[in-house]
């Protein structure tokens, strides 16, 4: 089966760049006809990702420099692009949110970067969840509880409170299921009923975490908004019975808000299902990406393969 890492990444980046000028948006402000490239709300070239494409090549650029997970290492990109631009698209920061702001500015005082995260009910914007999938596909060959604790610590750079942390879990779990070739219909009853197993099994979790997945499973309606479960049920609402990938971006826009991170989420699920071939070519070569950029997305690419080829069949075994 052909690895899905590529895919995912570039659905991503579409996503955010597609959904960027309808961002802050009502669905009934949204245009009749939605187009790439719009100048929009940031008035930014086409294919201008946002602060959730430029955290996610943070994490990325990371873990490909240092083997894995150095949430230091992490920690210091994301200073580094909010200061200087890096990994931004052309250099320029156009968007944080607060939550990522504040965890941002507690990580340039030093905080160790596991407790940088705010992590009050407050606190539960979806900046942990966008940009989560780099992490996601370098660790889907681990042992599911190490999988679901790096989820969790992937989030508490900036988001620290259990609903977020178990939104990037379940999250990555989708992925996880997807990139194995797990079939679309089951695979959000399975990415919740692993996590709810996982909670249930291990006591070090904690009955906090149990109980943010009844909040994933009550949720309703989907209004595509920064909180992060609303985040990961309208991406998944998505994606869930699209037909191809450009319906599925479109989906996501169309529920208004933060049509930026839901269509980031939404891409990058649509990418692992649908794969690069899936995503419109002319969408593809107009993301603002430098020639050392997308080596480095190949790079990475080819590294969670390798590491991938001798994973077990069955993705969402408990194996200790």
């Amino acid at each position: 089966m052909r690895d899905r890492t590529a895919d995912a990444i570039y659905g991503h980046l579409v996503g955010d760049a597609f959904g960027v000028p309808y961002e802050f948006r009502a669905p009934d402000q949204l245009p009749e006809a939605l187009e790439w490239g719009a100048r929009g709300t940031h008035n930014q070239p086409p294919g201008t990702w946002s602060d959730d494409g430029a955290l996610m090549l943070c994490l990325l650029a990371s873990l490909h420099d240092r083997s894995g997970f150095d949430p230091a290492d992490v920690g210091r990109r994301f200073v580094a692009w909010e200061d200087e631009g890096y990994m931004a698209a052309a250099g320029l920061v156009f968007d944080v949110g607060d939550t990522t702001r504040r965890a941002i500015e507690r990580l340039r005082r030093g905080v160790p970067p596991l407790e940088a995260g705010p992590a009050t009910e407050n606190d539960n914007g979806n900046g942990g969840l966008m940009r989560i999938l780099p992490l996601a596909m370098w660790a889907r060959a681990e042992p599911l509880g190490r999988f679901v604790r790096l989820m969790h610590d992937g989030s508490r750079l900036t988001h620290g409170h259990p609903c977020s942390q178990v939104c990037c879990a379940v999250y990555g779990l989708l992925v996880r299921h997807l990139a194995h070739g797990g079939d679309r219909a089951t695979a959000w009853e399975t990415a919740l009923t692993t996590a709810e197993h996982e909670y249930q099994r291990n006591a070090a979790f904690g009955e906090s975490f149990l109980r943010e997945t009844e909040r994933i499973r009550g949720f309703a309606p989907c209004a595509g908004s920064g909180f992060v479960v609303d985040c990961l049920c309208s991406a998944w609402e998505a994606v869930r019975d699209t037909p191809d990938f450009a319906d599925a971006v479109g989906r996501a826009v169309r529920l208004g808000n933060d049509t930026d991170t839901t269509a980031a989420v939404a891409g990058s699920l649509a990418g692992v299902i649908f794969g690069l071939d899936a995503i419109p070519r002319a969408w593809r070569d107009s993301l603002r990406l430098s020639g050392d950029q997308r080596k480095l997305i190949a790079a990475f690419s080819d590294s969670v393969a390798a590491r991938g080829q001798s994973t077990a069949a069955d993705p969402d075994r408990p194996i200790l």
